[in-house]
């Protein structure tokens, strides 16, 4: 038994140990199972002389689950194996429990999946009170379900109303929350006096039994149809794990608590095992498993950090520019307690931002999403100034002001005159290059990018951009802030868009194009909800702003017209743009769309566009589509109070109802092509940043566009999204969209040489 420890004292009671060898927590793994067997076989020997059973962990942790890596490798072919190893595991437990003798189990730290279902095949569960330990079934979350009985007995413990929605959200509790919902039934005051409440109870309770093995035992809220009515209406998954055609697991949760209510212990027993099966060996599983937990974890551990280099925490961080971003950095250094100057060239701002993060902190503690004492703290964390010289003595700074090359410039090269040799300075940009942005420092080894994905609190991932001449030092201490923070840090190389917004924006542009096309604004959104998107492609392009895409897109045709010009073209390109005009005015700008905007005010407003220069990277659909709500309808996005949607105060967005006007043009589009279209240009898009060497590699891809703006988590990533295709059928759908709706879906190189070698990505 190497990793459960066994020991009986002069009382007659048993201790067994949970201590996996050169393990930093205690898995469910194959050396587990079998050492728990031994160790029940034993227990069963020696009943006579054994008064009761403590079970309890040498870790930090109690118990965290399942081995993972096992589940990744099981196939279709398996299932049968795999369904008899899962009944095993269960009939061990199961001994445990019908023992004839009370078993406690005093759990010392977090008992997670796994470690959930062993405690409950305990009859006494007793926890340290600490709010950072965390008890519950998270495995809906990777795309699978507590099967060694986890939702048969949660069910019968707690009825289906109460248990559901911890087994179909995957939430986590605190000891003090577990033990109001019935998951534990006492608490210790600290972990020295934990073994000893258990030692005490056991020996109080010599006739204990499972309540499921109790006859007298009624299921809470009963089984029948009202029960199963009632459950219905107090669950509801997260957005991303409610369809169930995308996430089977919170269906497969749902049957079997549902129907293993309506039977018998072992039938009960049984179904969730061959739920647990059906997931197990299902690509989606694998894929969530791979993204969310492996790759995340790996990334989190530093597997893109250089080596050889000294860990940093950083002491004193400084953020220029109250704005948005500037304001949601300040926020997520102050709610992981690190000091913050706002610096802002106006100070009404600079406080205002304060204010607003100091606020936000608050409501999290309300909630429970951050401890009391980050928010009380986080007004005296951040300072507010409007002097520059303040940053001085900081360790990181990080410019977030607009886009403005020359505004950026002027900030960048005065904050490098205040820092210490050893500081971080980094700019956290929408489009501008890094590599520019370098030229105006006087250290350009000390830059980079460090570009947070919005909002910052809800949104982990951080794109550390490097320059060409930045130090592997500036790398490393970036990714330990981005870690000390609690962000995920993937590192990117210099590239218009870089990563995310390269390809979270061919998404964006993917809905306008079908917009422009004709395609209801409403079904796009709903198709991308649909398709497993977080949000609609209209939706996330308001909250980036449409300005700054119609900047992008100008940037764009004025830098290739350059080109042209330069080998002796002449194109006679002239956007003509006055962005100041007001509605009420007549005025041409000379682009040669020839649509009529149909604007609601009654004005006459021609906006003709004569771009000679077509963009590489935006349909001429997309094209229209974004001129028309930026110069036409002037709708900007959410910031500026209008895009796609409207925004009324108090209320829940809706589309702008102007939208039907680009309806005029439609054309009938199947919804399995407006769902492939949205998903599949984001993953040729990630291809070609592969190719490219914009990111690294596909698990840097792939959690990159889960945390980063939302892919969908069945597929695992962009990346992964080819195996969850499959290479050759992606290959074949990508060039059949691209005969219908453009050579932006033609087959990356990458892609075609994964078919032809059946190499993973």
């Amino acid at each position: 038994m190497g990793s459960i420890g066994y020991s009986r004292d002069a009382e007659g009671i048993v201790t067994l140990t949970l201590d996996a060898p050169g393990e930093a927590v205690n898995t469910m793994d194959a050396r587990f199972q079998a050492d728990l067997s031994e160790a029940v076989a034993r227990l069963e020997a020696e009943r006579r002389e054994i008064v009761g059973v403590v079970l309890t962990s040498a870790k930090p942790t109690f118990c965290v689950g399942g081995d993972l890596n096992a589940l990744m490798s099981v196939k279709q072919e398996d299932a049968g194996r795999f369904f008899d190893g899962v009944e095993a595991l269960k009939a061990v437990l199961r001994r445990l429990e019908r023992l004839g003798r009370p078993v406690a189990a005093a759990i010392n730290g977090s008992a997670l999946g796994g470690g959930l279902e062993l405690a409950l095949s305990c009859h006494y569960r007793i926890c340290v009170d600490e709010p950072g330990i965390q008890i519950g079934f998270p495995e809906v979350t990777l795309g699978l379900l507590p099967g060694a009985g986890g939702v048969v007995k949660s069910v019968r413990l707690l009825g289906l109303k109460t248990a559901l929605p911890f087994l179909i959200e995957g939430r986590r509790m605190s000891p003090r929350e577990a033990l109001e919902v019935g998951f534990i039934h006492a608490l210790a005051a600290d972990e020295a006096s934990l073994v000893g409440a258990a030692r005490a109870w056991v020996k109080a309770h010599p006739e204990a039994i499972q309540p499921w093995d109790d006859p007298a035992h009624k299921m809470p809220g009963g089984a029948g149809d009202a029960a199963i009515a009632a459950m219905s209406e107090g669950t509801s998954a997260a957005p991303e794990l409610r369809a169930a055609a995308n996430y089977p697991a919170p269906e497969a949760i749902r049957a079997a608590a549902t129907e293993g209510a309506t039977v018998d212990f072992a039938t009960a027993m049984r179904i969730e095992s061959r739920q647990l099966t059906r997931l197990a060996a299902g690509q989606v599983a694998k894929n969530m498993i791979g993204t969310l937990f492996f790759h995340a974890n790996e990334i989190n551990a530093g597997r893109n950090r250089p080596e050889g280099v000294p860990r940093f925490a950083s002491r004193k961080v400084a953020v220029i520019g109250a704005g948005p971003t500037g304001q949601e950095i300040a926020f997520a250094c102050a709610s992981h307690g690190l000091e913050c100057v706002l610096a802002d060239t106006s100070l009404e701002a600079a406080q205002q931002a304060k204010e607003n993060a100091s606020t936000l902190l608050v409501r999290m503690a309300k909630s429970g999403r951050a401890g009391t004492d980050a928010a009380g703290r986080g007004g005296e964390l951040i300072r507010a100034t409007s002097d520059m010289a303040e940053i001085s003595g900081c360790d990181l700074v990080i410019e977030a002001t607009d886009d403005d090359l020359a505004t950026k410039g002027e900030i960048l090269h005065r904050a490098g005159g205040l820092l210490a040799p050893d500081a971080v300075l980094a700019s956290s940009p929408m489009s501008l290059s890094v590599t520019g942005l370098a030229r105006k420092t006087a250290h350009p080894e000390q830059f980079l990018g460090l570009h947070f994905c919005s909002p910052v609190d809800d949104r982990r991932l951080v794109e550390i951009i490097r320059g060409p001449r930045t130090s592997k030092q500036t790398i490393a201490r970036a990714h330990d802030f981005v870690r000390q923070i609690g962000g995920t840090p993937i590192v990117v190389s210099d590239s218009p868009g870089f990563y995310t917004s390269r390809v979270a924006g061919a998404f964006a542009t993917e809905g306008m194009a079908m917009l422009g096309e004709g395609v209801p604004a409403a079904l796009i959104e709903n198709a991308a909800t649909q398709a497993g998107m977080a949000v609609g492609p209209l939706a996330a392009l308001d909250e980036v702003s449409l300005k700054l895409a119609d900047v992008l897109l100008h940037q764009e045709l004025a830098e290739s017209a350059s080109a042209e010009h330069d080998h002796g073209h002449d194109h006679g390109h002239d956007h003509g743009h006055d962005h100041g005009h007001e509605h009420g005015h007549e005025h041409e700008h000379g682009h040669d769309h020839g649509h009529g905007h149909g604007l609601p005010h009654g004005h006459a407003h021609d906006h003709r566009h004569a771009h000679k220069v077509k963009s590489a990277r935006m349909p001429e659909s997309a094209v229209y589509v974004l001129e028309k709500m930026a110069h036409g309808f002037r709708r900007m996005g959410r910031a500026f109070g209008a895009g796609f949607y409207d925004y009324p105060q108090g209320e829940p967005k809706q589309l702008w109802s102007g939208l039907k006007t680009f309806e005029r043009r439609a054309k009938s589009i199947p919804l399995d092509d407006i769902k492939d279209r949205l998903l599949y240009i984001q993953s040729i898009e990630t291809l070609r940043c592969l190719q490219e060497g914009v990111v690294e590699c596909g698990r840097d891809a792939d959690v990159g566009s889960v945390f980063g703006w939302g892919f969908p988590a069945y597929t695992g990533g962009t990346a992964q999204f080819v195996e969850h295709v499959g290479a050759a059928a992606l290959a074949a759908r990508a060039s059949e969209l691209a005969s219908k709706y453009g050579a932006r879906f033609e087959p990356p190189a990458l892609l075609l040489e994964r078919v032809r070698s059946g190499e993973r990505l």
